[in-house]
């Protein structure tokens, strides 16, 4: 780090104290916004569900998660109005 200069921030909010360089770092409202409170799952998929959701992602350039939580929440609404 010769040459650097680094500075010791404490955040705005509670928590842990960090070094920052002098350019970039966090910033308050940076990064990927949430969408409210989530649960994470793990699942065990074969090849061949494996690979047709690779390929639902490549084609509409979705994440894994996004292409998953689609498809159950149309699961779901379908299942609700069957009801």
């Amino acid at each position: 780090m010769a040459g650097k200069k680094i500075k010791i921030a404490v955040p705005d909010e509670e928590g842990q104290v960090s070094i920052m360089f002098s350019r970039g770092g966090p910033r308050a409202g940076a990064g990927r916004k949430g969408f409210g409170e989530t649960k994470k799952i793990s699942l065990t998929l074969t090849n061949e569900v494996w690979t047709e959701l690779e390929n639902r992602c490549k084609t509409s350039g979705l994440s894994r998660s996004e292409v998953i939580r689609g498809i159950i929440e149309s699961s779901l609404n379908t299942h609700d109005k069957l009801l």
